[in-house]
């Protein structure tokens, strides 16, 4: 149904131009992405879906005013805004999110397929997913938000790095010693990564 040869600024300009479902077909070729990055942040159903939305509003609201100058780097453009609003969320309720596994109704680790595994296997991997996801959030912020946007937002170091706004160096730096300091954290609480 939706074409991923037509570029993304092909579809900007069709919108432009009164095609109403060009937009649809942006936010349907993003919206995993841009989903998984708020919602491993943010780690609250509810929140999420409002920043997501929001983020979609902000799109549009710029699209429409003319505003929009970022030509080829639309998905860098909009996960810089999704990105800004998870931060003015946190501001605004002025505190560390921390997670709450069991009360995650979407988490982007559940999407990871499993084949040719028993019951007890495929519990034991669910076991795994969740708590490497709670030693997550021991890391720190800086560390934390660049594994997130890498594996779970599947975003290159170099739009890790525009994101953050620090060099490349730095979000490969802030890598590095987030697999370090998860790695202690998985060595130091005795999990098993293996099934």
């Amino acid at each position: 149904m939706y074409a991923q040869s037509i570029s993304d600024q092909e579809l900007i300009n069709r919108y432009l131009s009164g095609n109403e479902s060009c937009l649809e077909q942006l936010i349907h070729r993003h919206k995993t992405k841009v989903y998984s990055y708020i919602i491993m942040v943010v780690k609250d159903k509810q929140h999420a879906d409002d920043i997501f939305q929001d983020t979609f509003i902000k799109v549009i609201n710029t699209l429409k005013s003319g505003s929009y100058k970022e030509e080829g780097k639309f998905i860098q453009w909009v996960m810089r805004i999704a990105h800004n609003l998870v931060i003015d969320h946190f501001r605004k309720i002025r505190r560390i999110p921390m997670v709450d596994s069991q009360n995650d109704e979407y988490n982007i680790l559940d999407n990871i397929k499993v084949y040719d595994e028993s019951v007890e296997e495929r519990m034991i991997t669910e076991q795994i997913h969740q708590d490497v996801r709670a030693l997550i959030d021991f890391l720190p912020p800086e560390q934390r938000d660049v594994l997130i946007m890498r594996h779970y937002a599947d975003m290159s170091f170099k739009d890790i790095a525009e994101q953050t706004e620090v060099s490349i160096n730095t979000a490969l730096g802030r890598m590095r010693y987030a697999l370090i300091n998860l790695r202690k954290l998985i060595e130091k609480n005795e999990i098993s990564l293996s099934v």
